[in-house]
């Protein structure tokens, strides 16, 4: 009930509502929350959606422990979201659980996979899927995540950069789109975990220093077009205290409050399971920074 009651609440905004679903389905996806849901009503709008993101979830982390039903629990998914997107047809939700799912198709054999960019200079990808989400919710966050994931995975991250620096002169001011390069410069140790001091060093040298820039100035302090995740303020707070700027690191780290993310901190530890204490050690350090000031 609560579940079905806390999407239904999210009403027409479809970023809350994306939000929502994306972590419900991680919720509810080893439970039998939805055979009950669906005992009571079957014909749900919102119960189809969810079904679909908790059927990706499934199938994607068969892929990952190399199940032997990983194909058949991929191509289930694939008829879940596009069941969900017949019945809804101006929901956002079928289109980015689509772009999610996409990781698993690298080489586009479905046809909604396939479409070519809005710019040549872009590399492939599934943008006929992308151009069906923005006709839905313009400039959603988790699915530009989605398409930056979808060009990670086969280790094109040139094509993920090339696509959030177009994204920068596209997204509106105060969309959580322009903190996307935090996400891959936190990708770029992550890929080279051995890169050492160069590496860890970057965020105090171009062009780090002007993507936290962006990120702080048009996004932070800029009327924000949605809510703030957890997420996008954690590589925020990251990339202002890495950066040596730990008095507004500090303000990052008081919009936060309490809460806080595993990433980028446990990415960006010197040892396996070092991001509690890094974040900690951040937020301490930035708190007292802004204190002296």
């Amino acid at each position: 009930m609560s579940t079905r009651e806390l999407l239904a609440r999210s009403g027409r905004d479809q970023p809350l509502r994306t939000t929502r679903s994306q972590v419900l389905a991680g919720a509810v996806a080893r439970s039998d929350v939805l055979e009950h849901w669906a005992r009571e009503d079957p014909g749900s709008i919102d119960l189809a959606v969810l079904r679909a993101r908790v059927a990706v979830l499934r199938a994607l982390a068969a892929a990952r422990a190399d199940h032997a039903q990983a194909r058949p629990m991929h191509e289930a998914a694939r008829e879940e979201c596009w069941h969900a997107a017949r019945i809804a047809p101006a929901d956002p939700v079928p289109w980015v659980a689509l772009l999610e799912l996409a990781v698993l198709d690298p080489g586009r054999r479905f046809p909604e996979q396939r479409g070519g960019p809005p710019d040549r200079m872009l590399g492939e990808g599934p943008w006929w899927l992308l151009s069906q989400l923005q006709r839905r919710d313009p400039y959603s966050r988790e699915g530009h995540h989605r398409m930056l994931r979808w060009w990670l995975r086969q280790g094109r991250s040139g094509d993920a950069w090339e696509f959030a620096s177009w994204l920068l002169g596209h997204a509106p001011a105060g969309s959580p789109l322009r903190l996307l390069p935090l996400y891959l410069h936190v990708e770029r140790i992550r890929a080279d975990p051995g890169g050492g001091a160069l590496l860890r060093n970057q965020w105090l040298r171009e062009p780090c220093e002007r993507d936290t820039e962006r990120a702080w100035a048009g996004w932070f302090l800029g009327q924000s077009s949605e809510a703030r995740s957890v997420s996008d303020l954690s590589h925020l707070a990251h990339a202002l205290w890495a950066g040596n700027r730990k008095a507004q690191a500090a303000q990052v780290f008081e919009a936060l409050g309490a809460l806080g993310s595993r990433e980028p901190w446990e990415a960006l530890a010197d040892i396996p399971g070092g991001g509690h204490d890094l974040l900690l050690n951040a937020r301490r350090q930035s708190l007292a920074a802004a204190s002296r000031a």
